[in-house]
């Protein structure tokens, strides 16, 4: 299977080659840095390593996630697989998360980092609690189990296409979340391994990010609980699509 790695990057330089260097060169992967208005050498490291370097230049998580589809739909992959540029995950463990979609078992792995062995320090207080009320509120409204909203996570490409995603900033992994369970896909989780990102995060390691990642998480959360109970039903029957009115709705 054709399995294409998007990896956003803002302001990486000293990690992403290390990154880039861990992926399994047996799976053969197509992989792409979309470069996120970094002000370092991000783009220029993630070259040299042999990764193609994408520029978006608006700055956000869901920005260049959103840059990454773009090129999925001219390379028309099997599997994308969404991975930090930070090296706090370890992918040399993609095998064992691409493994449930490439036997077709299932159509969306999320690794979980909770269910995972997590470095001590690797995951701050205010993330875990994140994740903890996340996670809850998901389902509770949905019915669905998660236990992270962990960024490295596989997704079959004609299923990630259903979802029409478009948040642009903090909302993407858990509006992905939400509209997997929405759409009945297979879902599973799957323990993946975390450290210590190099450097410092922008979003849990600084007040300010905590703070606009979080309501923007639970606006996300609340915006589709309150959309998607029209549409829960036709949903239900028709797994694996979604209403096209749950966009305009929900946005």
């Amino acid at each position: 299977m054709q399995v294409l790695v998007i990896i956003p990057a803002f302001n990486e330089a000293r990690a992403i080659a290390h990154v880039l260097g861990d992926i399994p060169v047996e799976l053969g992967c197509e992989v792409v840095v979309v470069n996120n208005a970094s002000t370092d050498e991000t783009g220029y490291n993630a070259m040299r390593a042999g990764a193609l370097v994408l520029e978006e230049p608006r700055r956000g998580y869901g920005f260049a996630c959103l840059r990454g589809l773009k090129y999925a739909a001219e390379r028309q992959p099997d599997i994308v697989v969404f991975l930090d540029g930070d090296y706090s995950d370890y992918p040399d463990e993609m095998a064992a998360l691409i493994a449930p979609i490439a036997e077709e078992t299932h159509d969306f792995v999320v690794g979980s980092r909770i269910a995972g062995n997590s470095e001590p320090g690797a995951m701050l207080l205010q993330a875990r609690l994140g994740n903890r009320l996340a996670c809850f509120l998901m389902r509770l409204f949905w019915g669905r189990r998660y236990t992270d909203l962990g960024p490295f996570r596989a997704i079959r490409y004609a299923d990630l296409v259903r979802l029409d995603m478009q948040d642009e900033t903090f909302g993407w992994t858990i509006e992905m979340q939400i509209k997997a369970a929405l759409a009945k896909l297979r879902i599973c989780e799957i323990p993946v391994s975390y450290r210590r990102r190099v450097g410092v995060s922008k979003i849990t390691g600084t007040i300010a990010g905590t703070v606009k990642a979080s309501c923007k998480i639970l606006w996300t959360i609340f915006k589709f609980a309150v959309a998607s109970r029209r549409f829960r039903r036709q949903i239900g029957s028709q797994p694996g699509k979604l209403d096209p009115r749950l966009r305009s709705r929900a946005d």
